[in-house]
């Protein structure tokens, strides 16, 4: 099974400091069709103006990931952690039994662009808890490198869920594959650029499923940056 969920098809919201395209049902848009898929329930983009962000507002029993494209981003919570994200980060918070926290753009000029991940955790009621780590250029640099994943391994993040999450960058006329076992299921997301994935093209934005199918092969038809779901 391949299903394509294109950039023009996601939901959007738009407050003016916020502008946001949800690749699932979140908030005020709610499509049946799109609920998540497996345990991966969010992929909102995001672009937050000077200044602005998120007000002080809770989360309960989710994975909770933050993957900077552009600027950097500022969170604070009620663990008492302060850190700022930048490009090559990636941020987890595991929600748990209950968190607070506020993520605001750091700067008083310039946008922040990112994408923020829910993924369901496998059991409910976990202590909250907060792993941020930096991955260079370098480490992407036309492979797929994990940057997440359920025990931590190669100084990944830590995500209470057997899903291991790939980032990389892609220059053009670059091919990667990646076998998918029989249990899993794997979500592809084109954070920019142009690649064909078995034989589809996707563009920015858009996002493929996989399932019950043994191997997706990329082929990066201009640079590009992708992220890759491997999950139970």
């Amino acid at each position: 099974m391949m299903s394509v969920r294109h950039s023009e098809e996601r939901g959007r919201a738009s407050f003016g400091w916020l502008n946001s395209h949800h690749s699932f049902s979140f908030g005020s848009y709610h499509d049946p069709a799109h609920m998540g898929f497996g345990p991966l329930r969010v992929i909102n983009e995001d672009r937050v103006a000077p200044g602005a962000g998120f007000e002080t507002h809770g989360h309960q029993d989710m994975e909770i990931l933050s993957y900077v494209l552009t600027g950097a981003l500022r969170h604070e919570d009620s663990m008492g952690i302060g850190s700022t994200i930048r490009p090559g980060d990636v941020q987890r918070m595991s929600a748990g039994t209950g968190v607070l926290h506020s993520e605001f753009n750091a700067s008083e000029s310039e946008e922040v662009h990112f994408l923020q991940i829910w993924i369901l955790p496998n059991e409910r009621g976990l202590q909250p808890s907060y792993q941020q780590e930096a991955f260079p250029a370098s480490d992407k640099h036309n492979r797929l490198r994990l940057v997440g994943s359920g025990d931590g391994r190669e100084g990944s993040v830590s995500i209470n869920r057997d899903v291991d999450l790939y980032a990389s960058l892609l220059d053009a006329g670059v091919s990667l594959q990646h076998s998918i076992a029989l249990d899993r299921r794997v979500w592809l997301q084109i954070v920019r650029g142009e690649v064909e994935a078995n034989g589809l093209c996707l563009t920015t934005g858009d996002g493929l499923a996989l399932a019950d199918t043994a191997q997706v092969e990329l082929i990066a038809a201009a640079e590009s940056e992708i992220l890759l779901f491997d999950m139970d």
